[in-house]
């Protein structure tokens, strides 16, 4: 006779597995998907929503994860099966508060409108977009109702990405990294040697640049035996198993950034996702425990190996290689200050370190408005370069390169952006405490050799996945809860170094 862990075990496998089979449904709409079957992709991903919906809410899997509980009330808190049935009562308690109406409503709302936002962004139409979103921020203050808060409207939403983090909290330390991080800015604007990023913007061949992707991403430790990378308009990763991490980068023949960053940091992503313990395969535990230290995987590879001088005295010979007419009279530490050239933009896929964070303090800030019905979805372009002005001193020409240029607000992802800054401030903290724990990884670096660093990172966060919550997994990682400090002092010395301050 199976024992009551087990019955639950099975329950969950099961769930894993449907939401698994939208998440490909999902992952072929965005890369392979003919245009043409979008309306019958949305009613089969809303079937197998409704589907997980229920048997993730019904009163049996309730009991069944407390009659679980019951029988593992002794397991160590570290143990897989304790930390399985933490995260299943807490997420059978809030899926809980959502109707099954309320769902259905949600992927067919947000299964219309992405093929809307992806023809309103080419076509720089926000008119044709508008509606859909008024929709979707409808959906979202409903969801943060239905959830229920204390304290702003906006934490419930937050909470579903960043587990235990209040709006104030990271109000608190995006303020304080802004305040830090602001003189550094004028310092490199009033008194910094130029950087010339002329060699980015040259013709790329987009077959050479794939080229290029698949040579780089093993480096930075994406295993390809189970991985893939394809074409999308906005970058993503999709993890189907330790065993199937897929991502997906864009392609501009006349600036490499995108592509080569956007794979770097998507790799960082999925080997995230590859490195979750074998023990946890079916289970909601082997994926990333929160959005924010996900980035904080990905801005790493992307940002503190990806951008770094060691990286580029590795591996910059073999891009002359793909590209002889481009760099091959370029000096390996022009490219590497070309790549971390501090400039203003209005991309922030694109952004350097320093003034990524104010793009996601504007979509914050914005996001607080329109749930709290402070702003009307009307206005938001207006109010988006305001705050471009305000922010960054920036206003994009265009709402193409402004309030159309992320995928997020074409679907109820509304918490999400702030995870983005949480990442390069997470990521900052753990290699920190990385290179004092292991100074190998630091001499590796200066090599362009990560080993030492994925090693690390295997053991304090990959092998986890979503055991612990994000401020659990920090604590014991680096002996600290998440500041700005770490990032302060990170990007102070490289900058005041590239820029000679």
């Amino acid at each position: 006779m199976s024992s009551p862990y087990q019955n639950l075990l099975a329950k969950v496998n099961e769930i894993h597995d449907l939401e698994k089979a939208s998440g490909l449904l999902m992952w072929d709409r965005e890369v392979i998907m003919p245009k043409a079957g979008n309306t019958i992709r949305v009613q089969q991903i809303t079937t197998l929503r409704r589907l997980i919906h229920q048997m993730s809410t019904s009163d049996e899997m309730g009991e069944q994860i407390e009659a679980a509980a019951a029988e593992l009330a002794d397991a160590p808190y570290d143990s897989d099966e304790a930390s399985l049935i933490r995260y299943l009562r807490d997420q059978f308690a809030e899926a809980r508060k959502l109707p099954p109406e309320f769902v259905i409503r949600v992927s067919t709302i947000s299964g219309q409108a992405n093929p809307v936002w992806v023809q309103a962004r080419a076509e720089n139409d926000f008119a044709s977009f508008r509606p859909w979103l008024e929709q979707i921020v409808a959906l979202g203050q409903e969801m943060a109702e239905l959830y229920g808060y204390e304290d702003e409207k906006y934490d419930p939403l937050l909470d579903k990405f960043e587990k235990g983090m209040k709006t104030a909290e990271v109000r608190a330390i995006f303020n304080a990294q802004k305040e830090a991080t602001r003189p550094l800015l004028q310092a490199i604007q009033e008194r910094g040697k130029l950087v010339d990023d002329a060699i980015l913007h040259q013709p790329y061949d987009i077959d050479q640049q794939k080229a290029f992707a698949h040579f780089i991403a093993p480096k930075v430790g994406y295993d390809f035996s189970r991985g893939f990378l394809g074409t999308a308009v906005h970058p993503f990763a999709s993890s189907f198993s330790r065993y199937d991490a897929r991502i997906t980068t864009r392609w501009y023949p006349n600036f490499i950034n995108p592509s080569l960053f956007g794979t770097l940091h998507e790799s960082g992503h999925a080997i995230y996702e590859q490195g979750t313990h074998p023990a946890l395969a079916r289970t909601p535990l082997a994926r990333g425990t929160s959005s924010g230290i996900h980035e904080s995987q990905s801005r790493m590879m992307e940002n503190v190996v990806g951008r770094s001088w060691g990286f580029w005295q590795a591996y910059f010979p073999v891009l002359q290689e793909h590209f002889p007419a481009q760099l091959g009279h370029v000096d390996a530490h022009d490219f590497y200050r070309a790549v971390n050239k501090v400039q203003p933009s209005f991309i922030r896929v694109e952004a350097d370190e320093l003034t990524y964070n104010m793009h996601i303090i504007l979509r914050f800030e914005l996001e607080q408005a329109l749930i709290n019905g402070d702003l009307a979805v009307a206005d938001l372009p207006a109010a988006w370069n305001d705050k471009m002005r305000e922010l960054l001193g920036v206003v994009p020409p265009d709402d193409r390169q402004g309030v159309l240029q992320d995928i997020h607000w074409s679907r109820p992802g509304f918490g999400y952006f702030p995870t983005y800054a949480l990442g390069n401030l997470y990521a900052a903290q753990l290699y920190e405490a990385a290179v004092a724990q292991q100074p190998a990884i630091a001499e590796e670096m200066a090599q362009g050799q990560v080993t030492s660093l994925l090693a690390w990172l295997g053991e304090h966060i990959h092998q986890h996945g979503r055991k612990f919550t994000p401020a659990e997994l920090v604590q014991r990682a680096t002996g600290r809860a998440l500041s700005h400090e770490a990032f302060v002092r990170y990007v102070t010395n490289k900058f005041s170094s590239i820029y000679e301050l």
